[in-house]
């Protein structure tokens, strides 16, 4: 009398089958805040010859999502002088509201008057911090979600005014001020669909 497939390798080829399932539905619900980095920041104030006080900046955003749009808020933005522990704030600038498609990048430019401190006498390095906070909901074809973030980060310039780069001269990346966070909806999601299966 002929056998049918083991038992035990139909339950393994199922624990398979679903957990990739799960696997594809976590990505789907998966969401990964915007990329913020600062490409350009020049201090014309220390150029010499000095070409006037404003600071220029190209601020770049990049949409990690490879099935998600995001629609911006207004971004507002915090621009401080470090010249020792203590931060100065120098400037306030925010970005009208905009959207941007499945793993697009897109550059804001613009430029501002620094107030309240005098750079003229820097001759070596200066640091500079910054803030961007906004509220940005994230659309994929069933549903929009709304979440609100905030990044930092400090931005050193030369004697010449020009950003310092990172190695492979790309631009400074803003970091979370909330710190590394786990999509506790994905991962919470995958544990419960094979918690489901071993009840099964």
């Amino acid at each position: 009398m002929p056998k049918g497939p083991a038992k035990g390798c139909c339950s393994c080829s199922c624990l398979i089958s679903t957990t990739i399932s799960a696997i594809f539905i976590w990505l789907a619900f998966r969401i990964l805040t915007p990329t913020c980095s600062f490409e350009e920041f020049d201090v014309f104030t220390l150029q010499k010859p000095a070409n006037n006080n404003t600071i220029h900046y190209d601020l770049k955003l990049k949409n990690r999502n490879f099935n998600k749009g995001i629609y911006y808020d207004t971004l507002n933005i915090t621009f401080y002088y470090k010249p020792n522990i203590q931060s100065l704030p120098i400037g306030n600038i925010t970005i009208l509201p905009f959207y941007q498609g499945y793993g697009k990048s897109t550059h804001r430019v613009g430029d501002f008057d620094p107030k309240g401190v005098k750079l003229e006498n820097v001759t070596v390095e200066a640091v500079f911090s910054v803030e961007l906070a906004a509220a940005v909901r994230y659309k994929s074809p069933l549903w929009k979600t709304r979440r609100r973030f905030l990044v930092k980060g400090d931005l050193k310039v030369n004697g010449q005014g020009s950003l310092i780069k990172d190695k492979g001269n790309h631009g400074i990346k803003l970091r979370s001020a909330a710190g590394r966070s786990v999509d506790s909806f994905g991962v919470g999601g995958i544990l419960g669909i094979l918690f489901f299966i071993n009840l099964v």
